[in-house]
């Protein structure tokens, strides 16, 4: 079976803000006259979901009721299913699985669990800009453990930081983005296991935003945290959706697993409180949907379109734009782009150079509020072509531009 990854997909005026909300607000500025904006910020899709979604959907729609429900049998299999055989994960029962309304609230309702608000919170930086707002808005102290760089320019954790940052700070929860936004590290289970022993060591528990796991590129493997040791199992909260994988946010539907029945039953209470993290049915359907077989040979297209937009993308960077460091994600679909070097070459501020992309229609992402002061995000999940139509602007109006010093 073979699922359409060329066409451009028209979302003008159908609820999405990678396209209505450019030039407004908290989106990329709009382009001059005579360039088409090229949606490359917010991190969703530009492809059409895979089609048992929309039939799912449907079919659930075409019955005339609405009212209350439970999750069904076909939800929690589904996903039991698809962890094992995607993820390989072994024991995983009904009863260590929950709804969320979102990664970001579970992530919140697992720490008023473990934490008291203005309690220290670990987190690696560059740092999602979502995980920001939410600590913050809900009073937790950010301490950051920021990523180094090794010879060859990959992004490493720094585990001496990680436990001096710990000790110093009293850390009892940390939020581990695994793989990793914005920088695309899929960190190995060596990687992850030197992690959890320093977790083990100082009692800290771990929630693992796994969000991103369905997108892997170019052969690597996704190592659940949960998996790499019996403490990281039992003191980890995995979040979990479909949403990244197949462009379902606008639904709005994440789930969580917790083998540990202290945390999952105290979790679950606290998620209550609000009265409003409660699953929408046509949400549920889309994950059966999602999760079908059909969704396996989708998503498995999917990963070969994507690594073949990254490749082109970062065989570009390196050839052409000299002074713009960037390393290849190995998951995501972003690429996280450094352009310090660019600008001081240039006597260019990160202002001028995201003004003169967002001019010629390249519509990436401002990268300092994910802590890096020089850094730039695009989003990749299109069709190939127009990644090609966007870094040909850059080449010619941007990076490579007559008249820049």
């Amino acid at each position: 079976m073979k699922f359409d990854f060329e066409t451009m997909l028209e979302r003008h005026g159908m609820d999405a803000i990678a396209v209505d909300e450019i030039g407004r607000g908290f989106a990329p500025a709009g382009p001059k006259e005579g360039f088409d904006a090229i949606p490359m910020w917010v991190a969703d899709m530009n492809f059409a979901t895979c089609p048992a979604i929309q039939e799912a959907v449907i079919r659930r729609a075409q019955h005339p009721a609405f009212g209350y429900f439970s999750p069904s049998d076909a939800y929690y299999q589904s996903i039991i299913r698809w962890q094992g055989t995607r993820n390989r994960v072994s024991g995983l029962e009904q009863k260590h699985i929950g709804y969320e309304n979102g990664v970001l609230g579970g992530v919140v309702s697992t720490l008023n669990v473990l934490c008291s608000r203005g309690d220290a919170v670990l987190l690696q930086s560059p740092t999602y800009i979502g995980f920001t707002h939410a600590l913050e808005n809900n009073g937790y102290r950010i301490v950051l453990n920021p990523l180094t760089r090794d010879s060859a320019g990959d992004w490493r954790l720094d585990y001496e930081d990680m436990e001096r940052k710990i000790t110093e700070n009293n850390i009892h929860a940390a939020v581990f983005c695994n793989p990793h936004n914005p920088c695309g590290r899929v960190w190995t289970p060596e990687e992850l296991r030197q992690a959890a022993d320093i977790f083990e060591k100082h009692g800290v528990w771990v929630i693992s935003d796994e969000i991103w796991s369905d997108l892997i590129l170019n052969g690597h493997r996704h190592t659940p945290f949960q998996s790499v040791s019996e403490y990281a199992r039992s003191h980890t909260a995995a979040l979990y959706a479909p949403s990244k994988t197949f462009n379902l946010a606008g639904l709005v539907g994440s789930y969580h697993i917790i083998y540990n029945n202290w945390l999952r039953e105290r979790q679950a209470k606290e998620s209550s409180l609000s009265a409003y993290n409660a699953m929408n049915v046509l949400s549920m359907h889309a994950l059966t949907g999602a999760y079908s077989r059909e969704g396996e040979t989708w998503l498995d297209q999917l990963r070969e379109v994507l690594s073949e937009n990254v490749n082109f993308a970062c065989d570009t960077i390196w050839s052409r734009f000299p002074g713009v460091s960037v390393r290849k994600p190995e998951g995501t679909y972003m690429l996280f782009l450094h352009c310090e070097e660019w600008c001081k070459a240039h006597g260019k501020t990160l202002e001028d150079l995201l003004k003169a992309g967002t001019d010629v229609g390249v519509a990436w992402q401002d990268g300092r509020p994910f802590h890096d002061p020089w850094g730039i995000r695009m989003n990749l999940a299109l069709p190939l072509h127009m990644v090609k139509e966007a870094f040909s602007r850059l080449e010619r109006y941007v990076f490579n531009a007559e008249g820049i010093r």
